[in-house]
């Protein structure tokens, strides 16, 4: 994959004490990220070592095959993850969302590059020092094996997703997938209005599927008003139920 994204710098010495735990305290992820189970104590070691990085649109965090020197805390934004293929297409698996984790504990190399969708920001960690505190403290350790099960079912749907539905139920699916993992920290009601972190040809990248499948499948939807589409990323779902039924849920 041709490295073309500027890279984010990496992270520079930590905040202060002071100024990481007022951090933690008002973090709008702090209670579904992966920190969440961590006691004051093992927060404040935890969050003196944190510095938030603002990661703008198209610029990439990691890169696959580097070292894996980092992991994050997704805070605010989406992020794609992807990898390259033989001959050089690059290929999105997975996108990430607010509070989900990025990198991987333990391993010396990064499986994918990771890149900003939208404008976002993130709680970056030094990766050695991520992985001494969470052999140090079981409740970090599992809160990573908890996030771990969690991405293993998501993939495993997806798997049903690319290899058992059609076309207009994979694009239902997605759209369903979006509203709610787009929705915000204080409130677990998916949305309704929102805007495509992705645009159509990623998501025929995303779905298995090409461009023009996806065109017409989104203009179907929104002819029998099931949603509509008010700009150029902008969607609105008009018909939730509806929506869900024709994903196959």
């Amino acid at each position: 994959m041709q490295q073309s994204s500027a890279r984010v710098q990496s992270p520079s010495a930590p905040e202060r004490p002071a100024t990481a735990a007022r951090r933690c305290d008002t973090c709008a992820v702090r209670e579904r990220a992966v920190c969440a189970a961590l006691s004051p104590e093992v927060l404040d070691l935890y969050s003196r070592e944190g510095r938030i990085q603002v990661v703008p649109r198209g610029k990439t965090l990691v890169w696959e095959g580097e070292e894996a020197s980092l992991v994050a805390n997704v805070i605010e934004g989406v992020l794609k993850l992807s990898t390259s293929t033989s001959d050089g297409r690059e290929q999105i698996v997975g996108v990430v969302y607010p509070a989900d984790f990025i990198g991987r504990p333990f391993g010396e190399r990064s499986q994918h590059s990771v890149t900003a969708l939208v404008d976002s920001k993130v709680c970056l960690f030094p990766r050695t020092m991520f992985d001494r505190l969470a052999r140090e403290h079981p409740d970090l350790e599992h809160q990573l094996l908890a996030r771990a099960l969690d991405e293993l079912d998501r993939a495993r749907r997806w798997m049903l997703l690319l290899g058992r539905k059609s076309a207009s139920e994979r694009v239902a699916s997605f759209l369903l997938e979006m509203s709610t993992r787009l929705a915000g920290p204080a409130d677990d009601v998916p949305l309704d209005s929102f805007e495509l972190p992705l645009d159509r040809q990623q998501i025929a990248d995303v779905l298995g599927l090409t461009i023009e499948t996806v065109s017409r499948q989104l203009s179907a939807l929104r002819a029998a008003g099931v949603i509509e589409l008010p700009g150029r990323r902008a969607l609105l779902i008009r018909a939730r139920g509806q929506l869900a039924q024709l994903a196959g849920d």
